[in-house]
């Protein structure tokens, strides 16, 4: 890379980690390229991104910045997987990782929160922020539901009612 490259890099770096809602920092030795392609398809899919970056690069890039803290945990060959929504670059990391043993998460960051491998694990298996609401919108609409079935039940009732003193004057 050239001087100038390199500048534009550590530039564009540094905007997404002062834009992106969670960084994901892995290790990646050993792994193909055909399995680090099916990595980036998979992040890609999700809507987040995956980036194989110089560590001094990626250092230079997180000065200041809110994850700063996690300028420790480049060294060896590492890769960035970031997203704007910050359950999508763990969440798919940690599911690449348990298929593949050569990918090992070693942390990340959250805003200004810096996140070990535990707590990128944990977030991973939280919910995403569709699923809540989705959850939510269930629970509101179950209410709704029960006070409908309840409000049409005695007009149901009554209209059964109506219905056998009709059959019965039909009969008689």
């Amino acid at each position: 890379m050239e001087r100038a490259e390199k500048r534009e890099f550590v530039t564009e770096l540094n905007e997404v980690f002062k834009a992106s809602g969670s960084v994901v920092v892995a290790r990646y030795a050993g792994i193909t390229v055909a399995q680090m392609n099916d990595l980036r398809s998979k992040m890609r899919a999700a809507g987040g991104t995956v980036k194989v970056a110089k560590n001094r690069l990626a250092k230079i890039a997180l000065q200041g910045t809110e994850s700063e803290g996690i300028t420790d945990l480049f060294q060896g060959q590492t890769l960035i997987a970031y997203a704007n929504d910050p359950m999508i670059a763990p969440k798919v990391a940690m599911d690449f990782a348990k298929t593949n043993d050569k990918l090992v998460v070693l942390g990340g960051a959250m805003g200004s929160t810096t996140l070990d491998a535990e707590a990128v694990k944990s977030l991973a298996t939280l919910p995403s922020l569709d699923e809540l609401r989705a959850k939510l919108l269930g629970l509101l609409n179950a209410p709704a539901t029960r006070v409908a079935t309840v409000v049409a039940a005695p007009a149901s009732q009554l209209a059964r009612v109506f219905a056998a003193y009709a059959k019965k004057d039909e009969a008689a």
